[in-house]
């Protein structure tokens, strides 16, 4: 007869099993991070096709799928080009603003040097030497520059689309047949819909940049700071990254108005406005529009967008939240790890393995 395992060896069994897991995941993670050439583009190309799909399965109901194939890598293109020139004319002119007003942001670099020195700041020298306006600018360019050199990237990422859209199909009718049914309606109805959360986060994401970069606008012209435009456009393109985004948009402007009205007082009042518009935008309006369909630990996304921005930079930090969406997503479909989408805020609305 056989002997059943008592509790010492089943105990063993599952820590094993974790310690298997986790060693696992830090493998995967250590790939991903040396491949990040290799697995962004596709994972930038999933996040778009499940976006785009819908469309796709709507038009080619009615036309050709070629046709239908070639319209919506239209749209992608299109949407793609106009985002970039906004955000890329943004930059550009604030960094040629930095560069014909140069004197002037030294001179007061000068004088915060001046004053540090006076209330015994002994870093300041180490600060002069390391971080100046020069630096400033360089960095703005690089930026620019960065922007300007991804078409590389996307011309991948759209040859994965197009790919992709052509197999999402046959792909749906091979796990049918190859995985259990249990196991394939897990994998068909999670990505199913985490395409629906995708696409709603992208609204609601794309609404709420509009508004902010509205307001900053707004809020610039008001104050008579020069580049108002241009803030509202940095605002709006920024806004789709969370936490690093806002933070950005928020001090660039800060300490050009800085340097523009020469006052501490002016200054303080357009960090305060744009720090307003972000928080009752940010943590007030988008939750109560995206919902419970979208709710996520704060610490989570938090974590997520620092985590994957490590591996995978700026891409990494807008790629974070969707694909954190993605495993909640996932796990809130199988009983096993029900548990964990519960925890971090998997949504309640949403039909589980569990129920």
């Amino acid at each position: 007869m056989k002997r059943q395992p008592d509790g010492q060896d089943t105990t063993f069994r599952r820590w094993e099993m974790s310690l298997l897991g986790v060693i696992a995941a830090v493998a995967i993670f250590v790939g991903l991070y040396a491949t990040s050439s290799i697995f962004a583009p596709v994972v930038c190309a999933l996040f778009i096709i499940a976006i785009m799909w819908p469309l796709q399965t709507w038009l080619q109901s009615r036309m050709p799928q070629l046709l239908a194939l070639a319209i919506v890598v239209s749209v992608v293109v299109v949407v793609f080009v106009v985002f970039a020139s906004l955000t890329t004319w943004g930059f550009s002119r604030v960094g040629l603003a930095l560069v014909a007003d140069s004197a002037r942001f030294q001179a007061l670099y000068d004088q915060v040097n001046v004053w540090l020195e006076g209330h015994g700041i002994l870093l300041t020298g180490l600060w002069a030497e390391h971080f100046n306006v020069r630096w400033l600018i360089r960095a703005v360019q690089e930026i620019t520059g960065r922007i300007n050199t991804t078409i590389t990237f996307w011309l991948i990422v759209l040859v994965y689309v197009i790919l992709g859209l052509l197999e999402v199909e046959p792909i749906a009718r091979k796990l049918r047949i190859l995985l259990s049914r249990a196991s394939a309606k897990v994998l068909i109805e999670g990505s199913a819909v985490t395409s629906a959360k995708f696409r709603r986060y992208m609204v609601i994401r794309t609404i709420m940049s509009v508004a902010t970069g509205f307001m900053v606008w707004a809020l610039a012209a008001l104050a008579g700071l020069e580049l108002a435009g241009e803030w509202g456009v940095i605002a709006f393109a920024l806004n789709y990254i969370p936490f690093i985004g806002p933070f950005i948009a928020t001090v660039f402007p800060t300490l050009y108005a800085l340097a523009q009205f020469a006052s501490w007082e002016a200054a303080l009042v357009v960090f305060v406005g744009l720090n307003v518009i972000q928080f009752v935008i940010g943590s007030y309006v988008e939750p109560r529009v995206s919902g419970s369909a979208l709710a996520v630990s704060p610490f989570v996304v938090l974590f997520s967008v620092f985590f994957w921005a490590y591996f995978w930079g700026l891409f990494g930090a807008f790629i974070g939240v969707p694909i954190t969406l993605a495993l909640l997503t996932y796990c809130a479909h199988h009983p096993s790890s029900q548990w964990v989408a519960d925890l971090f805020g998997a949504p309640d609305d949403m039909p589980t393995a569990k129920r």
